[in-house]
């Protein structure tokens, strides 16, 4: 099922998010391999307050941790932080056939360099259509339910009216 022979680069943020929903193994189910910069293994092995997805991130034999080949291409984007910045960098030097991230400025940046660009919720709508997860609307639910991420009720619409459910 995985598509190997993609090249795809994951910030923090997704990986955190698919780690609250217990489905951080649906990037290698997808995928197969993913890349992420030191900047994200770092933010991820720090884990904040929660500590969310650290113990996943370390047993993932899927994640290969890359550097930079230029460190200071991550100055082109100050207004990011480092881990979005060194995600957009390796994207672009290892021509990356899919970026994944969730924040709304990295993604436009992203973006404006002609990367292809998908979030959490983007992975949940590719699990469901290719029958990894029977439904989408339990895992926005969860997400819901921790109160750490705000998705608009708009979105939410949007996502399950892309995947045939109904929004309640």
């Amino acid at each position: 099922m995985p598509e190997r022979s993609q090249i795809v680069v994951v910030n923090t943020t997704p990986l955190i998010a698919l780690a609250e929903i217990r489905q951080f193994d649906l990037l290698r189910q997808l995928y197969g391999e993913i890349l992420v910069p030191s900047a994200v293994r770092t933010e991820m092995l720090t884990g904040g307050s929660a500590g969310i997805g650290v113990e996943e991130f370390a047993r993932a034999e899927f994640i290969r941790v890359c550097e930079l080949e230029s460190p200071r291409r991550c100055e082109y984007w100050p207004d990011l932080d480092r881990g979005e910045a060194e995600v957009i960098a390796l994207a672009e030097e290892r021509q990356a056939d899919l970026v994944i991230i969730d924040e709304t400025l990295g993604r436009k940046h992203a973006q404006r360099l002609g990367l292809t660009v998908t979030g959490s919720m983007g992975i949940l709508v590719k699990a469901k259509q290719v029958g990894l997860i029977p439904r989408v609307k339990p895992f926005l639910k969860m997400w819901r339910a921790t109160g750490r991420r705000w998705i608009s009720e708009s979105l939410q619409e949007q996502v399950l009216q892309m995947v045939g459910e109904e929004y309640d």
